[in-house]
């Protein structure tokens, strides 16, 4: 539906929270397969000054999630890894850890996906039971949730485990069962009820925290935990109970423990490089296999449904398949270049999903990609990548959706196919401040600026940085282009760069916070609460001494429409106002006041009838200059904040946030 029915026609209730559910529908590009969005009203948390009712004297309707790209697995960078986990269905979803949000995406289709986002830390792992219908999730405070994954996502449960992080949960067979350990202060782990949080055995004989746990599947019940005091631990269940510690055969950190799904076998993996196995009935030592085949620490492992084989990663770059009764590697895969150390490219974590039949291996590495491998094939058969760290700016050209993060990395996604390349070449160090795509609609080059103070110049088509990065020599406060023309603002100057080259510089009087133009108009706005209003003629930029309505906060966010006759501001404070550009600067409205935290990013549509906003207070809204009373929203958008908006087509909003995920609404009733 276009956007104009959807203001028209929209129901006249603000529903207060939009989430995903599962339906038997065949799976379409936009509408993310088997989960679309459903309007609920479960538990709505009030916000400051706004309501969960209808408003007061406006009238909106919701904005409807098309297709979320959640990040990739974001690795903590201490000794504690990140693990893929088991499939919910047969083979089509994972669940990875990213910020304070789970999400739930389709390993064949990497578009579909779901998002969990009631953590309120960040978390560490997350699990599906293995009925399929629930998933624990732990985080850094030491909380465990298991939520319902196959419906609504609604919390079942929320229980404290350790007073600390959680690194690794564990389910039993009947899915009534959660282990769950990590570096707690009175203990390291506790065997809880899924539905009820009652203790059901005790978790103990650890000096150190403990990193991983695995259960048998099978009766009688039996499990094993893996610590930093080089140790295993057996217990027998359930109640789950001490029975002995395995000693001597890790010299350093445990890192991955696993029963094989038949229960015959349990093995464990470390920082010393050594692979133990063990019987998975009694816990005793079997012996050790492939000594000094990894040459770096392995961090995970994952059997074979058969459980005639498991997969571990490394340091060292590699997967490798072991096959357990001849105690050596029959398949290896080796990321990066060959013979050439890439600390990015180290493997940190691998899933063999149990419900797929044709061997698709998925590991995870310390850059956060997915790589896909397939037995008898040398390389990756797919790579997905994702921002592993906030979304801190982005812009559109094209088909092409570029965003830029708090590390400094710059992706740009293909919005017809949903997935992500990587910006190869010279990229920045740290925080990009902003990207901006020339006032041409057919743009071919967008630039870049960032914290590490440099001006950069991306080209589209090959996605690829271009030319030399320019020495900015300050701190850039934001970026704008025209077809010839960029211009970066400074604390008191706004310089102009062409061709990667300075050609000018205009001081001024007040801080510049934001900036946007057109073809010969330039827009700033300023702590001053004030937009100041410039002209570029060739490489000088003119004061016309022009300057809006003083606004009611600092100005933070500003957008020229397609053909450059309206301008949208936004404010610190959450208000938003549409000017016409002109000689007049006339206001078209000063009625779009919803959000309630800074404006963050603003885009008008094709026919500029629609402006589409984000803001720190999590919410993406489109508004009609034709009726500024009405809106239309999605609340709790992105968990930290929205911090990129643009319109793809004429009905589809991309956003993207500090949650470090990309969305795609559907402006619909």
């Amino acid at each position: 539906m276009a956007p104009a029915a959807a203001l028209a026609d929209g129901p006249r209730e603000c529903w207060p929270d939009m989430q995903l559910s599962r339906r038997a529908s065949t799976p379409t590009l936009w509408d993310c397969g088997p989960m679309a969005v459903t309007k609920q009203r479960p538990r709505p948390r009030k916000r400051p000054g706004t309501g969960t009712g209808t408003g007061t004297g406006t009238h909106c309707a919701p904005l409807n999630l098309a297709q979320a790209l959640p990040p990739p697995i974001s690795p903590a960078y201490t000794h504690n890894v990140p693990r893929l986990r088991l499939p919910v269905e047969p083979g089509l979803i994972e669940c990875r850890q990213s910020g304070k949000s789970v999400f739930l995406r389709s390993i064949d289709d990497p578009a579909v996906s779901k998002q969990y986002t009631q953590h309120t830390t960040q978390t560490t792992v997350a699990r599906f039971s293995p009925s399929g219908f629930y998933v624990a999730s732990g985080d850094v405070s030491g909380m465990v949730r298991v939520w319902d994954c196959a419906g609504e996502g609604a919390t079942k449960g929320e229980y404290p485990i350790i007073a600390g992080r959680i690194n690794d949960l564990a389910w039993d067979g009947d899915s009534q069962r959660i282990i769950a350990v990590g570096d707690g202060k009175e203990r390291f782990g506790h065997c809880i009820t899924a539905d009820s949080g009652n203790s059901v055995g005790e978790i103990s004989g650890h000096s150190s925290q403990i990193n991983c746990v695995s259960i048998r599947q099978q009766r009688p019940l039996r499990a094993a935990t893996g610590s930093d005091d080089t140790s295993l631990v057996f217990y027998h269940g359930a109640p789950f109970k001490f029975n002995t510690s395995l000693r001597g055969q890790h010299n350093r950190f445990v890192f991955g423990t696993a029963f094989s799904p038949d229960g015959s076998l349990f093995a464990s993996v470390g920082a010393d490089k050594r692979i133990w196995l063990y019987d998975g009935k009694t816990g005793e030592a079997k012996g050790q296999i492939g000594e000094g085949v990894h040459t770096g620490s392995i961090f995970a492992l994952s059997w074979s449904k058969d459980s005639n084989k498991f997969v571990t990663a490394s340091a060292d770059q590699t997967v490798r398949i072991w096959d357990p009764e001849a105690g050596k590697a029959i398949q290896t895969w080796r990321m990066g270049e060959e013979g050439v150390v890439s600390v990015p490219d180290q493997q940190v974590g691998v899933v063999w999903p149990t419900g797929r039949s044709d061997g698709l291996i998925v590991s995870v590495d310390l850059d956060g990609n997915l790589n896909y491998l397939v037995d008898g094939n040398p390389k990756p058969t797919r790579v997905i990548r994702g921002h592993q760290k906030n979304i801190t700016s982005a812009a559109i050209a094209g088909s092409t959706f570029a965003t830029g993060s708090y590390e400094g990395r710059v992706l740009a996604w293909d919005m017809t196919t949903g997935l992500a390349d990587k910006v190869e070449g010279a990229a920045h160090s740290s925080y990009v401040a902003g990207i901006a795509s020339p006032d041409s609609s057919s743009a071919t080059e967008l630039h870049s600026v960032g914290w590490d103070d440099t001006l950069r110049s991306i080209s589209v088509p090959d996605k690829i940085f271009t030319g030399e990065a320019h020495d900015l020599k300050f701190q850039p406060k934001g970026v704008a282009a025209t077809s010839s023309t960029v211009l970066v603002p400074s604390s008191d100057a706004i310089a102009l760069y062409s061709k990667g080259t300075q050609v000018g510089s205009l001081a001024v009087k007040y801080t510049p916070t934001s900036i946007a133009a057109h073809g010969s108009t330039v827009a700033v706005g300023g702590d001053d609460k004030l937009v100041h209003i410039y002209t570029l003629s060739g490489t000088e930029l003119r004061d016309t001494e022009t300057v809006l309505r003083r606004a009611t906060a600092p100005i933070s966010a500003l957008a020229f429409s397609p053909s450059g006759k309206k301008l949208a501001v936004g404010a610190g404070n959450g208000k938003i106002y549409a000017y016409e550009a002109g000689a007049d600067w006339n206001i078209i409205t000063d009625r779009w006041s919803a959000h309630t935290a800074r404006i963050t990013c603003l885009a008008w549509d094709e026919s500029e009838k629609y402006a589409a906003s984000g803001s720190l207070d999590t919410n993406v809204m489109v508004w009609s200059t034709d009726d500024p009373g009405k809106r239309i929203k999605a609340l709790n958008a992105h968990k930290d904040g929205v911090n990129g908006v643009a319109w793809e087509k004429a009905a589809k909003v991309v956003s993207a946030g500090g949650d470090a995920s990309i969305k795609v609404w559907t402006v619909k009733a």
